[in-house]
């Protein structure tokens, strides 16, 4: 599932995102969504999330 729509999104989903600097390599990191920082309910390049592990980035997959 992709990661553009904000109803998909959900806090402790386990979910791909892709960070500012590694947008150019397309390098994912894999986390649980800690927080939901996109506030519209769509976003083509994908919703911008905090993970706990304190990571921000566009969600590219949502796993679980």
């Amino acid at each position: 599932m992709s990661g553009q729509n904000r109803e998909d999104v959900r806090i402790g989903a386990i979910v791909d995102i892709v960070m500012k600097e590694d947008q150019k390599t397309g390098k994912l990191t894999r986390g649980a969504v800690a927080e939901i920082l996109t506030n519209s309910q769509f976003h083509p390049h994908g919703i911008k999330v905090r993970l706990k592990s304190g990571e921000v980035g566009r969600v590219q997959n949502i796993i679980i």
